[in-house]
């Protein structure tokens, strides 16, 4: 393999001639990376600020979990969307794979738990461990591997593969070090959150969900860095969106150890990211506010009731209603007509039995595509 492009500092030959970037590097802050990195902290502070300003930030959690569930899940080839996962949780039936909808419920629930133990354990290689045991159901879940995995074409060999990761009896050394340098402060929050995922995917310690995992620790990351209050920001939506540079990005590391390029795209996809999370939050609210000013004017107490919980599922079943209101099932009936009536909710079931309604405006926000070109005030 080629390293003449590789940066000053240690190099260390892994298993077929393979390099390893023992972190951090020695970085070159040139006008460029120093621009691109203050710009993604002005913007990531400004998703802070105004994400806390919102009126029901807590409640537009789930959705986005949901959302980054689907999009990281995309990346290693599952089928769900987005309306699907919604609209399975709300109780309809879904005519897809079982098995996409179980992965993407996986990552659901090892996000929900590596947040929930962050209030108590730091990051490390046991809560890595734990969560990866919630997101895969086989090859060994919450395991570190014992054989030699390698990265490439479908039914290539270990001696035709684009990257092999280190070998087995090399990985506890290089997952101490990378636990280490976890709690390294001495580099700005996000640099340090882009070498970790790199680091995290270059080592693959896990037979299968490693991707996953890396791009759950960017979140995790995040949050223990109190750089978000709330996990709003996620970037599998622009990973997903370029994924070939994506992968050429985190080879091309491997390869020439260009860090500079890394960060760069790393950091574009912060900005990007943020700009856009808030600006789904923000029309979400706004729907919501003025669905909530129609419905006190022209319905009864319950009605107003369901619109506030769109902003958490779209999708919603009569049953829902009754639960999560504590009102009778005629109640929860004639709400929901009334909301039928002024355009909010629409019913996507078929016949009378076991109806399924959704707010197709807030579903269509939620799945619109990412953009990946910059669009935004650069005063604010």
């Amino acid at each position: 393999m080629d390293i003449k492009e590789s940066p000053p500092g240690k190099v260390v030959r892994a298993f077929a001639g393979y390099q390893a970037f023992p972190l951090p590097p020695k970085l070159e802050w040139d006008n460029d990376l120093v621009n691109s990195l203050s710009r993604a902290d002005h913007i990531l502070g400004m998703l802070s600020r105004e994400g806390a300003k919102l009126p029901n930030p807590h409640l537009l959690i789930r959705p986005f979990i949901a959302r980054e569930a689907v999009l990281s899940s995309r990346i290693e080839g599952t089928q769900a969307t987005l309306g699907e996962i919604l609209a399975q949780e709300a109780g309809a039936n879904v005519d897809r794979n079982p098995d996409d909808l179980q992965e993407v419920r996986n990552y659901i629930s090892a996000l929900d738990y590596g947040l929930k133990r962050l209030q108590s354990l730091p990051l490390s290689l046991r809560l890595i461990k734990e969560i990866h045991g919630r997101l895969m159901q086989s090859a060994r879940p919450g395991e570190f591997r014992l054989v030699q995995n390698w990265i490439g074409s479908p039914g290539c060999t270990i001696n035709t593969a684009k990257y092999v990761p280190p070998a087995p009896n090399e990985l506890i050394s290089c997952l101490r070090s990378f636990e280490k340098f976890l709690h390294d402060k001495t580099l700005p929050p996000l640099i340090h959150i882009a070498l970790c995922h790199y680091q995290f995917e270059a080592i693959h310690p896990f037979l299968n969900g490693n991707g996953r995992v890396g791009r759950l620790l960017i979140t995790l990351l995040l949050i223990e860095r109190k750089l978000l209050s709330s996990p709003l920001l996620y970037l599998s939506a622009f990973f997903e969106a370029t994924r070939s540079e994506y992968y050429d990005q985190l080879y091309n590391i491997s390869s020439r150890g260009t860090w500079h390029d890394w960060f760069s795209y790393f950091l574009n996809g912060v900005v990007l990211q943020s700009l856009d999370a808030l600006s789904r939050a923000e029309r979400i609210n706004i729907l919501i506010a003025n669905w909530q000013t129609e419905v006190s004017s022209k319905t009864e107490g319950v009605a107003s009731g369901i619109v506030r919980y769109l902003a958490v599922n779209p999708y919603f079943t009569i049953k829902k209603v009754v639960e999560n209101l504590g009102v009778v099932f005629t109640t929860a009936q004639r709400a929901i007509v009334k909301l039928e009536d002024l355009g909010i909710v629409s019913q996507t079931s078929q016949g009378k039995r076991d109806r399924v309604y959704c707010a197709t405006d807030i579903l269509n926000i939620l799945e619109e595509p990412t953009k990946i070109t910059e669009n935004f005030d650069s005063t604010l």
